[in-house]
């Protein structure tokens, strides 16, 4: 008997706790993705990887109740359909920016976090995802906003001194 209303106390004071840990407000998109929302819209973009150019599109913007960067890429790499989709944000937590890809080349995300320079209008990220041989592989990117209508993302894989690729964006007027 004594078990019995052991369980019944736990379960009236977790009725009580519910509704006010529901009645807390969501978060709300801070200052801080500003600078991401500045990246919404529909771009071009020219991708430079192994001495080869390849042209696509992205488009991106602020979903899931503003508090992300939703964007979606397609294009050609290697001769083949290329899809891609990203999701960034700012986690206030830790106090970085946080980004995930995942694309039509790999089944598993790259996922990094990092910082923006606000006088540079410097993204840079790091993180790990799988690499062409399909092993964890360690990235870095560094994505500079030079004016309203264009942007260029640079991507170092490993260790490597030397960009594996980068891709401008030019907004679509």
């Amino acid at each position: 008997m004594k078990l019995l209303s052991s369980a019944v106390a736990l379960l009236l004071a977790a009725l009580l706790i519910a509704p006010a840990s529901l009645a807390q407000e969501p978060p709300k998109p801070g200052p801080e993705l500003d600078v991401l929302k500045k990246m919404e819209g529909k771009w071009d973009t020219v991708m430079k990887v192994a001495g080869a150019e390849s042209k696509g599109t992205y488009t991106s913007k602020m979903g899931v109740g503003g508090m992300w960067l939703v964007g979606d890429m397609e294009g050609e790499m290697f001769g083949s359909k290329f899809v891609g989709k990203s999701l960034d944000s700012y986690d206030a937590g830790k106090k970085k920016y946080v980004s995930i890809w995942v694309d039509s080349m790999a089944g598993a995300a790259v996922m990094m976090e990092g910082t923006h320079d606000k006088e540079k209008k410097t993204m840079t990220l790091a993180g790990e995802g799988p690499g062409m041989d399909g092993k964890p592989t360690k990235y870095r990117s560094v994505t500079t906003m030079k004016d309203d209508d264009s942007i260029e993302m640079t991507m170092y894989t490993g260790d490597a001194k030397e960009p594996t690729f980068t891709i401008a964006y030019k907004r679509k007027k």
